[in-house]
């Protein structure tokens, strides 16, 4: 069962491994984040040519996977074009010791071993044999990738035409999709797995691979992403504001 995963870590551990080199050439290591939806790239497209047959739910995934990816890397790059080492990973070089071992393990192979885990349900349709038939719960699974793929995608491009406004220079956006989260690209980044992941289910073993969702919806949530970011801003009057009325992370209020 899952006799996959020993390839596709080796593959992890070679791109990661060839990706940390190429930060420390260029002395920066935010670059991770832009290889980051490349390396699912990697893994998609080795398994799907791996494997014999295409039927449509594994031809499905791997284009969602990569329609995914190429967006986030080619925004990301845009995003950080020009502007050096993101601060976190600037704080990281100017406060960690023994640097260059700790990027390797700390950044490097600890977002590997998250790809892996993140990846599984992909991994899992694209490694295992045999052919499914498309049904209804592969619809569901579309239409939620879909909806998680547009919060996203417009979150982000929302706040970039923002930021871009210079009468908004110091401002927060609390417009479009920001008005009904603080954080509507993260949101649809966890919702979309999801989707992924209910396309694993028909798969046998396919509950398991749950195990991915669960992941990047804390991480987003609760350790890297959310959390970072909210501390950034933590004290402004505006963002006090914005937070009273707006909430967290789902686009309705949990009560």
């Amino acid at each position: 069962m899952f006799t996959y995963y020993t390839e596709a870590a080796l593959i992890v551990f070679v791109y990661m491994t060839a990706v940390f080199f190429l930060a420390m050439l260029l002395k920066d290591n935010s670059i991770v984040d832009i290889f980051w939806g490349i390396g699912f790239m990697v893994l998609t497209l080795f398994f799907l040519f791996r494997q014999s047959g295409t039927d449509l739910n594994r031809v499905m995934v791997a284009s969602l996977v990569w329609l995914w990816a190429i967006r986030l890397s080619v925004h990301i790059f845009l995003r950080n074009k020009g502007r050096g080492e993101d601060f976190r990973y600037a704080n990281w070089r100017r406060t960690w010791k023994y640097f260059v071992l700790r990027s390797y393990l700390q950044i490097f192979m600890l977002q590997g071993f998250f790809m892996l885990v993140i990846a599984w349900p992909v991994l899992h349709i694209l490694g295992s044999s045999g052919e499914r038939e498309f049904g209804l719960i592969h619809i569901a699974g579309l239409l939620i990738f879909t909806v998680g793929f547009y919060f996203e995608a417009a979150g982000d491009y929302q706040l970039m035409k923002f930021r871009k406004n210079r009468e908004n220079q110091g401002k927060i956006i609390a417009t479009g999709l920001w008005k009904l989260t603080r954080h509507p690209n993260y949101f649809g980044e966890a919702l979309l797995w999801w989707g992924i992941w209910l396309m694993a289910v028909p798969v046998v073993d396919g509950i398991f691979t749950i195990v991915s969702p669960i992941t990047i919806t804390v991480l987003l949530r609760y350790v890297s992403g959310v959390p970072m970011l909210e501390k950034k801003y933590e004290g402004r009057a505006d963002w006090e504001e914005y937070k009273s009325r707006t909430p967290i992370f789902f686009p309705f209020r949990l009560r």
